[in-house]
């Protein structure tokens, strides 16, 4: 099928869904976060001068009391949200001292931290669970454990992975290696020893060596079960690398939703989230487009 067919053929109804919902979506914010006009009715001259010294109000051309626009009160709405990203964009790149640098930095500190735990973490549980699943005793003396450890938050291990690595860096790494471990171990112990057996018995017939077996039968019979706890494992990993990076105060994503909440600037707090979605959608995109190369059908 050509492009132009493709295109032709393409539905366009869920898309157009999709932006009415956000536009919905983002009238209701604009709505719900409009900031109401000053009321000064039944407060005090002294109460008037604390709320002005304090900066909640200042006085307009007319010497009338409004709500100062640099300090808003409440939910901030979508226009000043979108005047932050602006700002945040116009310098993605930017390095202005020692922990003043760009969202372009951030996300890639990040995204690094996750890559190298939940990769580290794959390769591990991979070969662990088959070597597991591959024997059914170890498999039923080891799935209790397994089965305990898995529901444990890779937050709660923060303080001893710290206490043990003395470096923040390595412990986030660690928390997202602890975050993918579990589930990844525990899918491809489960997708090995019930896989078919029929799959090893035409390889012994066949008479395939042991990697050989492994490579040609136990993986790819194994690979939706693998995936399936891959994908659960990823989802773990980006849910702990950016809570582990607020906690240690390591640059990235993490790190900058606590600098604008600490500078009480809650439209760089809903920036900092906006990203982090963004970032899930693309690493979860690039994981399926990998996911797909080594799953199949059955039959």
């Amino acid at each position: 099928m050509s492009l132009v067919d493709k295109i032709k053929s393409f539905d366009y109804g869920p898309v157009f869904m999709s932006l009415g919902f956000f536009l919905v979506f983002i009238l209701v914010w604009h709505g719900l976060t409009q900031q109401p006009d000053f009321d000064s009715t039944g407060l005090s001259e002294n109460e008037l001068m604390t709320m002005e010294f304090n900066g909640d109000i200042i006085q307009d051309d007319a010497g009338n009391y409004i709500y100062n626009p640099d300090k808003p009160i409440g939910i901030p709405g979508p226009a000043k949200v979108f005047d932050k990203t602006k700002s945040e964009l116009k310098e993605i790149f930017h390095k202005k001292g020692t922990n003043d640098h760009g969202i372009g930095h951030l996300v890639w500190y990040t995204v690094k931290r996750f890559a190298i735990g939940f990769l580290a973490a794959s390769i591990f549980a991979v070969v662990l669970g088959v070597i597991i699943g591959l024997n059914k005793k170890l498999f039923l003396a080891l799935n209790p454990f397994i089965q305990t450890l898995k529901p444990i938050s890779p937050l709660a291990w923060m303080p001893l992975l710290l206490y043990s690595v003395q470096d923040p860096t390595w412990t986030a790494i660690l928390v997202v290696f602890m975050a993918s471990l579990w589930p990844t171990v525990a899918n491809t112990a489960f997708g090995v020893s019930t896989m078919r057996k029929d799959y090893l018995r035409v390889a012994s017939l066949l008479e395939m060596g042991y990697f050989r077996r492994l490579f040609k039968v136990v993986l790819p019979a194994a690979a939706p079960a693998i995936v399936a706890g891959l994908r659960i494992s990823f989802g773990s990993a980006l849910v702990a690398v950016v809570p582990a990076e607020m906690l240690l105060g390591e640059l990235g994503i993490g790190y900058l939703s606590w600098i604008e909440w600490n500078n009480l600037d809650i439209s760089g707090v809903i920036f900092a989230i906006i990203v982090v979605g963004v970032v899930g959608v693309v690493l979860d995109y690039a994981f399926s487009r990998v996911a797909k190369l080594v799953t199949y059908p059955e039959m």
